[in-house]
């Protein structure tokens, strides 16, 4: 019996290999251990059980759908006793076997030799009906959510974001959806209600008086709101970081939320983004963004860019106590002490750098390059996040509060920029 379940799951195999499946010996082998654990007393149920051990992918169950249905026609509807076993599984009705296992198995074993091998990309439209071959009414009420082994969007969430396409890049757009980018709060200039406040809010405390003919009774405090910091993303644009400057800018259209993103791209230039994501679809987001940014899979200069954010923008407060975050593989075209320079200048107003290096998903990254060395002393934190599941590495280091980066003394930073 053993032999004939072997027997069929490796002719089977074989014809899912020819219409272009990759089915090898592991995958039969689950098969036919499925079979075993499940034991399948109609086709529909033999169908499943292929179905979650055979494909990975929807396309791949339709090419499997007509290879079975090519295969096992010669079955008919009841495949009783396949596993070897009389047993039924829980809350379906007994089904009345249609001959002795051993049969019932040599007579699969016999339609899969006989069928032979189908041509490469055979299909047929036909499907177990569920109707037809379930063991009982509470077999067509039961709905399946899911039959396949996990959804496309979650087997992209652990594959690196240069290896997905266009297409699969806006498929893991519901899972970069779920992810918040929080930030940390600071004390805001405002005050708000607060009950035992140490601060009196005589406005509201005398208009409630009012209420008791000018007595006063309780006296209404305030506290200082808090409100979240300003969060400030450069990314770079240039040609080897141009698959996972796409992915971060998708993820700050879905994600940012009420972080209130700046985003700024730079290769050759620094470009200002916060106006094209603050609308559109991602999709839309994302052609605008190259067609604003000029420089768009251009050279690398971090340096110059850093520097002219810092006299445009970081001037004005804007990056006065935000939490900036750079997207750059740290190589540097320009001068590594200009970017050494301008990440002192960065690191004296900001609350924290967090550097977002897809190259230190190796165990074995250094910062050799001139642009990464100059920049890793003034970071607070420097991560890959080079999938989605390595995104958890940036929504920490994001609500960190803790600040790690090396201390600058102003004054020997102005001696070196008056120099």
């Amino acid at each position: 019996m053993t032999s004939d379940l072997a027997e069929v799951s490796a002719r089977f195999g074989a014809a899912l290999r020819q219409a272009g499946l990759p089915v090898g010996a592991g995958r039969c082998e689950r098969f036919a251990s499925a079979v075993t654990v499940a034991r399948p007393r109609t086709k529909r149920a033999l169908y499943l059980c292929a179905l979650a051990t055979l494909v990975s992918s929807k396309e791949q169950g339709e090419v499997l759908r007509g290879v079975f249905n090519q295969v096992f026609d010669e079955l008919g509807g009841e495949l009783a006793g396949l596993a070897g076993g009389s047993g039924t599984a829980a809350g379906e009705p007994a089904a009345q076997p249609a001959g002795p296992p051993e049969e019932m198995l040599a007579s699969t074993a016999l339609a899969a030799r006989s069928h032979g091998v189908p041509p490469a990309g055979a299909q047929r439209s036909e499907v177990p009906d569920p109707a037809q071959d379930s063991g009982g009414p509470e077999d067509q009420d039961r709905e399946i959510e899911d039959r396949f082994l996990g959804s496309l969007t979650e087997r992209l969430a652990s594959k690196d974001f240069a290896e997905l396409s266009e297409a699969e890049l806006t498929s893991v757009i519901a899972l970069m959806r779920r992810i918040t980018l929080a930030v940390p709060v600071r004390s805001s200039r405002r005050y708000r209600r607060w009950p035992g406040g140490r601060r009196i809010d005589l406005r509201s405390t005398l208009r409630q008086a009012r209420r008791t003919g000018g007595h006063t009774f309780r006296l209404i405090g305030t506290a200082a709101a808090d409100r979240p910091r300003r969060l400030v993303v450069l990314c770079d644009i240039s040609g080897s970081m141009e698959p996972y400057a796409r992915a971060m800018i998708q993820l700050l259209y879905c994600a940012a939320g009420g972080a209130s993103a700046e985003v700024f791209t730079f290769a050759t230039r620094l470009t200002r983004l916060t106006q094209v994501l603050a609308r559109t679809s991602p999709e839309l987001a994302l052609r605008q963004a190259g067609q604003v940014a000029p420089d768009w899979l251009g050279g690398t200069k971090i340096g110059s860019a850093l520097k002219e954010f810092n006299d445009s923008y970081g001037r004005r407060g804007m990056a006065r106590g935000a939490v900036v975050v750079i997207i750059s593989d740290g190589w540097e075209t320009g001068d590594p002490q200009v970017l050494r320079r301008e990440m002192e200048r960065l690191s004296l107003v900001a609350y924290r750098i967090v550097w977002v290096n897809p190259r230190t998903k190796s165990a074995s990254y250094q910062p050799l390059a001139g642009g990464m060395a100059a920049a890793w002393p003034h970071c607070d934190a420097v991560i890959s996040a080079h999938a989605v599941t390595a995104l958890d590495q940036l929504t920490e280091a994001l609500s960190d509060q803790v600040r790690r980066r090396a201390t600058v003394r102003a004054t020997h930073l102005c001696l070196a920029i008056n120099s």
